[in-house]
């Protein structure tokens, strides 16, 4: 693991364009290199105190839109293929989260769609800053403690590939609006029931499909996908429903409006915010 620091930094400063008279991280590490103990104090920057360091965010407005293409495009397919061709990672909300967040983070060659046997209803570009698992952080893209960025925080287990619900919400989002009207697609819709084993859930709001069940694009109503997670010692599954849908849900407890306690809130990635 130990190396020295000459042979660090050279690992971490490879590519540096100006944009606007200042340096611009793009990537620190590499496929096979583990996760930096370390980066220059320059780079290391977290503009809204909020645990997630600046050289994670997305900077350009055309990689906030491939991340939130991305991440809902993964998220609703999981909702529409067949329950057999689901993940069998995807076993709760967080679970389809997780698997929704690192896969808009890959680089989509035709190559990698075919593997993982996703055809896209529209041309979608990739996220440019990093792609997974060569991320700044390498597979670790979730933070699950609090406070803010550290240099400490890259090697004391801050940043995990596993993240609960209530982890998520705590340290990696932001509340944005108890108003659904604020959403925007893949965002996240967070709930606390007391009553259950596991009492943070979470539903990703996708906004305008872009899939129909035939893979053609869908309509303009906003839908929003989950999974229930275990039920009654099965496995649970994976649901999707139309805004209209959850607002008048049956149980008054999971309709995401202000009058609900339950009701967290609509919840923005932080990567998502904007520094400049």
């Amino acid at each position: 693991m130990a190396c020295q620091i000459t042979m660090l930094i050279g690992s971490l400063l490879l590519a540096f364009p100006a944009v606007a008279g200042a340096p611009e991280f793009q990537q620190i590490s590499r496929a096979g290199s583990p996760m930096p103990r370390q980066i220059p104090s320059a780079l290391a920057r977290d503009s809204f105190n909020d645990g997630t360091p600046d050289f994670l965010r997305l900077d350009s407005a055309q990689d906030r839109h491939a991340f939130r293409g991305w991440f809902t495009l993964f998220a609703e397919y999981q909702a529409l293929r067949p329950p057999s061709e689901v993940p069998a990672e995807i076993n709760d909300c967080a679970a389809l989260i997780r698997y929704s967040y690192r896969n808009a983070l890959h680089e989509h060659t035709a190559a990698w769609l075919r593997e993982n046997r996703v055809a896209p209803p529209a041309s979608l570009a990739s996220v440019q800053k990093y792609h997974y698992p060569s991320t700044p952080l390498r597979a670790s893209l979730f933070r699950v403690r609090p406070g803010a960025f550290r240099q400490r925080d890259l090697s004391d287990g801050t940043f995990s590939e596993f993240a609960d619900a209530n982890s998520l919400r705590q340290w990696n989002t932001h509340f944005v609006s108890k108003d659904i009207r604020a959403a925007l697609p893949g965002d996240i819709l967070f709930y606390r029931q007391l009553d259950q084993n596991s009492p943070f859930h979470s539903m990703i709001f996708i906004g305008p499909s872009q899939w129909n069940g035939d893979g053609s694009v869908q309509g303009s109503s906003s839908v929003v996908v989950y999974h229930t997670g275990p039920i009654n010692g099965r496995p649970g599954e994976m649901r999707r429903l139309t805004m209209e849908e959850l607002l008048q849900h049956p149980s008054p407890r999971w309709r995401p409006v202000a009058g609900n306690g339950n009701f967290l809130g609509v919840y923005r990635w932080n990567i998502l915010r904007e520094t400049n």
